[in-house]
């Protein structure tokens, strides 16, 4: 996490396009930073756009963008996205990086975050920043960035990596999900949960999720699990199982289990368990209680348990994620 409180001006996050960019990812990163507000109602992020040559660019659309900036732009960045291009998808031109772009992620400061959208990851391959780390791109694109990189530790079944200050994710909307986890990991959940808002997108979903759900909608005839999910949602802080879900949906224990993984992406126990953490992070936020009592608010039964499962998920103790978010010493 960034603790970017500390701040006096706007975090200053750079788009870097490039001719055949998609206009979608370009505005999934200027409508959800650009939204998130202090308390105050004050920008927390300042957004631009460059380019290594500034003016008309091409898109994948039937319109052109004209951007204002070049790649000197990048030299005040505090956090870097370069999102995908036309070129990324033809298998020619994968694995090559032209010098004006080479160029251009140069001039970024040392210690700036940098991260990619979809197969803008190829350009961050390329340019040696994923070289040792794990990342993602869209699922389709995986075996070829594994190929042409076999350095990088690529992860086909996740909606985004975080590694050290690099970052990247899988296709398109899962930008969304990259950039409401920085928001999150810069001001804390409840910052990123009102931009969610404010965009009508789910707030959170998990980074280990499943990029490809198989079937995203239950088969006809089949118990969807909206019931056990909200059952479990109205009682974090019971100690719920797999039996109690499953009774609740109608179903048995392994149908519930399969529906899950095949309607959320995910398995009810680890759905439940990023729940339980996301609770836990508003009442650190937005609460003076006693982490003991959060603990239990949140279902984690102990003091103890909530700190270890902070320590798994975020790197840091509930206290030391509370001094962050709550400005405290």
């Amino acid at each position: 996490m960034t603790g970017l409180r500390e701040e006096k001006r706007p975090h200053r996050v750079v788009t870097l396009v490039r001719p055949g960019l998609l206009p979608m990812e370009l505005g999934i990163v200027h409508r959800l930073f650009g939204t998130a507000l202090d308390a105050s109602g004050g920008p927390l992020y300042s957004v631009v756009t460059c380019a290594t040559e500034p003016g008309e660019l091409t898109t994948d659309a039937d319109f052109t963008v004209n951007v204002a900036l070049g790649p000197q732009a990048l030299e005040a960045a505090d956090t870097v996205l370069v999102p995908a291009a036309v070129e990324d998808y033809e298998p020619q031109e994968r694995g090559r990086l032209a010098e004006p772009v080479r160029r251009a992620l140069a001039r970024v400061p040392a210690g700036a975050r940098i991260a990619s959208i979809c197969t803008g990851s190829f350009v961050l391959a390329a340019a040696g920043l994923l070289a040792g780390r794990r990342a993602t791109t869209h699922w389709k694109s995986c075996d070829e960035l594994r190929t042409l990189y076999p350095e990088v530790h690529v992860d086909p079944g996740v909606l985004y990596t975080d590694d050290r200050g690099v970052l990247t994710s899988a296709g398109v909307a899962a930008g969304i999900d990259l950039c409401l986890h920085m928001i999150r990991s810069d001001h804390g959940a409840e910052v990123a949960n009102t931009v969610a808002r404010r965009t009508v997108v789910p707030p959170h979903r998990e980074g280990g999720q499943a990029q490809y759900i198989e079937r995203p909608v239950p088969e006809p005839g089949a118990s969807a699990t909206a019931a056990a999910r909200s059952y479990a949602l109205s009682r974090l802080g019971e100690p719920l199982t797999l039996d109690d879900l499953a009774r609740k949906a109608a179903v048995s224990v392994r149908t519930l289990s399969r529906r899950f993984v095949s309607e959320t992406g995910t398995t009810p126990m680890r759905w439940l368990a990023e729940q339980r953490l996301q609770h836990a992070r508003r009442l650190l936020e937005g609460t003076d209680e006693p982490v003991d009592r959060i603990a239990a608010e949140a279902g984690f039964g102990t003091g103890t348990a909530m700190r270890l499962h902070f320590r798994e998920s975020l790197g840091v103790s509930p206290r030391a994620y509370r001094n962050t978010f709550r400005g405290t010493d």
